[in-house]
């Protein structure tokens, strides 16, 4: 049975300037201001909210520099499987909540929460919606360009995750623990003035089931944005960010707030840009140390 589909019927138009300044950073200066991106949506998944991996104060971060008119959390941004295991709930877990509830009350920004696999337990409540918080599981975008986007989290392309979840919840042990490993592994990595190193990035790009695993993923969703009568779509699932043109079809996955710590972001002219969150936040930091208050290039 095809599952209800909520589509955004009434794309705004562009015309708000894309920057204006706020009144204080996270971490307060004696002099400039910090600014704010104003978008028309930004797209986030995978936060996974109740491990101990998840970059709870780096989303925060993240959504402090936003004024966007709103907001959609495409799936796992509450790992109920972690907590189910025993997942420890952070204050910066609750953080995140706060915010995104504070972008809806002080912002007016549209909040859509689509479920994902680690959040399934909200499956038996779908839809269901409250002021301008919606909970869904898919969601049809229409963009200024005139463009309609599939957004779905992409779980139920993952034949592991709807047939056999015993394996998926054992692989997603299993991946705590790479992360785990990665971490401290990381933590002396620092401590030799070396970067960042992903173990499971690594592990990704050289398994070649896992690279095929993402291509043929990829195909299928795009696959599905053609019968839904759609020229893009959204999805996150498998933590890998991309953005591409394939055909006469835009695939655009948010990666994750994990590892990738990356986000879409729907600009006022009806662009689609796959931000970084270290590049994100680095064009900022250089503005407000300019005292620049333009758009951050």
């Amino acid at each position: 049975m095809e599952s209800e589909i909520v589509t955004d019927i009434n794309p705004p138009e562009v015309n708000e300037v894309a920057l204006v300044p706020i009144l204080q950073s996270k971490r307060p200066r004696s002099h400039g201001k910090r600014t704010k991106l104003s978008c028309l949506t930004v797209f986030l998944s995978d936060i996974h909210l109740g491990t101990a991996e998840s970059k709870a104060d780096e989303v925060v971060e993240f959504l402090k520099h936003i004024r966007c008119r709103k907001l959609v959390l495409n799936g796992d941004i509450i790992d109920g499987w972690a907590l189910r295991r025993g997942g420890r709930w952070r204050s910066s877990h609750s953080r995140v909540i706060r915010k995104l509830l504070k972008m809806t009350e002080n912002d007016g920004a549209e909040l859509i929460y689509l479920r994902g696999n680690h959040d399934d337990i909200l499956e038996r409540l779908l839809p269901l919606a409250f002021g301008r918080l919606q909970f869904l599981k898919e969601y049809i975008h229409l963009s200024p360009t005139g463009k309609r986007y599939l957004v779905v989290h992409g779980d139920g392309f993952d034949s592991v995750s709807t047939n056999h979840k015993w394996i998926a919840s054992l692989g997603s042990v299993g991946y705590d623990f790479l992360l785990q490993v990665n971490r401290y592994y990381n933590i002396w990595r620092a401590w030799r003035g070396k970067e960042y190193f992903s173990i499971s990035k690594l592990v990704k790009a050289k398994v070649k089931s896992a690279v095929a695993f993402v291509d043929h993923y990829e195909e299928l969703l795009q696959d599905l944005a053609r019968h839904k009568q759609c020229q893009g779509i959204i999805c996150g699932h498998i933590h890998t960010p991309e953005d591409k043109q394939i055909g006469n079809i835009h695939y655009l996955n948010s990666g994750d707030w994990v590892e990738s710590l990356t986000a879409i972001i729907e600009h006022l002219d009806g662009r689609m840009e796959l931000v970084n969150y270290g590049e994100f936040i680095a064009r900022f930091q250089q503005q407000d140390e300019n005292g620049s208050s333009g758009d951050p290039k």
